[in-house]
C-alpha cells in the first residue's frame, strides 16, 4: 500500500494495488483518483475533496486551487 497527497487538501491518501499489495491480503481501496480537467491539467484528489468541486460547470486547475483555503 502506498499514499500520495491529495492536490486539493494536502492530506496523504492510500493507493491501493501494485507491487506493494501483490503478496499481502490488504482490503484497504483507493481513497482518491486522478482527474483531467477541462484545461487540460492532471490532479490527484481524494473523494472528499471531489465532492466538493463545482457541478454547475466546466472544473478548471483554479477551483481545486481553490479547495485548500
Amino acid at each position: 500500500m502506498t499514499t500520495d497527497p491529495c492536490d486539493g487538501c494536502g492530506r496523504e491518501v492510500t493507493i491501493a494495488g501494485g507491487i506493494a499489495n501483490l503478496w499481502s491480503f490488504d482490503v484497504e481501496t483507493t481513497g482518491g483518483v486522478t482527474l483531467e480537467l477541462a484545461d487540460g491539467t492532471e490532479h490527484f484528489l481524494c473523494f472528499d475533496c471531489i465532492e466538493r468541486l463545482p457541478d454547475d460547470r466546466d472544473v478548471t486547475a483554479a477551483d481545486v486551487a481553490a479547495l485548500s483555503e
